[in-house]
């Protein structure tokens, strides 16, 4: 199995902006959520976590975003970092087939510093990682 991406789509409200993707990973969630939920996996394809506690309620410091808490935790389901100036971020997790992932990806943010282009790029670096570790 090899990773997708697919469509990421934006709804705008406003000056808040909702992105989604659906991303298809080659390995399973077990192997997947250490990516998405330690400091070392998220900054080998988002950005160094400078702090991270977690549980829900903890401390988060995203280096390119800022710092916050974690306000979804779920071990090996749900991550949900909502960070001053870089809005809500939340990985959702679901079992794929036999032995991968998909990725249910929201990003919630206000301004222009995000894009749809900036996070498949991103996450094309994870499942890269991925593929590389199976």
């Amino acid at each position: 199995m090899t990773g997708s991406i697919e469509q990421g789509t934006i709804h705008t409200r406003g000056n808040t902006h909702i992105l989604h993707f659906l991303v298809r990973l080659p390995r399973p969630m077990e192997a997947v959520w250490p990516a998405l939920a330690t400091p070392e996996g998220l900054a080998t394809w988002f950005t160094p976590a400078d702090l991270l506690e977690p549980r829900l309620g903890g401390a988060v410091t995203l280096r390119d975003l800022g710092s916050g808490h974690v306000t979804a935790w779920d071990v090996d389901r749900v991550a949900e970092y909502t960070v001053e100036g870089g809005g809500r971020i939340r990985f959702h997790l679901e079992r794929d087939g036999e032995d991968g992932s998909a990725l249910r990806f929201t990003h919630e943010f206000q301004g222009d510093g995000e894009s749809e282009s900036r996070w498949r790029g991103r996450f094309e670096r994870l499942i890269d990682q991925l593929e590389r570790h199976a």
